[in-house]
């Protein structure tokens, strides 16, 4: 919640997925928050009306969360708790995953030193981690062509992505990284590049198209 809350303040959309009914607010002190999600983003639950937060809602929150997300950032956790849960099933949908390292004796900092510790995740330390994972920051010198090549060279594995594009309208981003086994922020890149490439193009929505 403190992370919707700043956004809030930042004014940026923000999406929560509940792991109760959407006319059950849990907890309660949270509803001021959730009026204003609705207003800038919006709220996610699968369940039907009159639906409580019980225990086993949340995996099924998580799942969902994990689903959506292009990364997943475990803050704090126990060994055990609901973000090791988010965490494997991130992984099991091919997202990016990274983690705040803690003290080694604080027991919410014990499954982020895990994950670390096994080379399950990417550290994270400030957004400047972020940005490096995500291949945020663009090559600005490098400008996409107007006019296609007739013959371009592509690697292996954009080689994967074009055939996995050619036959269709369109895909998306999601599809194509399910489909290719890469994490979406490496399809991502490869997209991109081909793209500066002249061989795909970009659509709303995180959709492609063959150039």
């Amino acid at each position: 919640m403190k992370a919707h809350k700043e956004a809030l303040i930042q004014e940026m959309n923000t999406v929560g997925v509940l792991g109760s009914s959407l006319d059950i607010m849990y907890p309660h002190q949270n509803r001021a928050t959730a009026e204003k999600m609705i207003n800038s983003g919006m709220l996610i639950s699968e369940f039907e009306s009159g639906t409580k937060p019980d225990r086993e809602n949340f995996p099924q929150q998580n799942r969902i969360v994990a689903g959506m997300c292009d990364v997943c950032i475990v803050v704090e956790s126990a060994v055990q708790g609901g973000s090791m849960i988010t965490a494997k099933l991130a992984t099991g949908y091919n997202r990016d995953l990274m983690a705040y390292p803690g003290a080694v004796d604080a027991i919410y900092s014990g499954g982020c030193n895990h994950l670390i510790k096994s080379q399950q995740v990417h550290l994270i330390e400030g957004i400047e981690d972020l940005e490096f994972i995500m291949r945020w920051e663009r090559n600005e010198s490098v400008k996409p062509g107007n006019q296609k090549q007739l013959f371009v060279e592509l690697t292996r594995q954009e080689q994967v992505l074009f055939d996995l594009i050619k036959d269709k309208p369109k895909e998306s981003l999601d599809n194509i990284s399910l489909n290719a086994e890469l994490p979406v922020s490496q399809t991502s890149t490869l997209l991109l590049e081909m793209e500066f490439k002249g061989v795909v193009k970009s659509l709303p929505g995180k959709m492609y198209a063959i150039g």
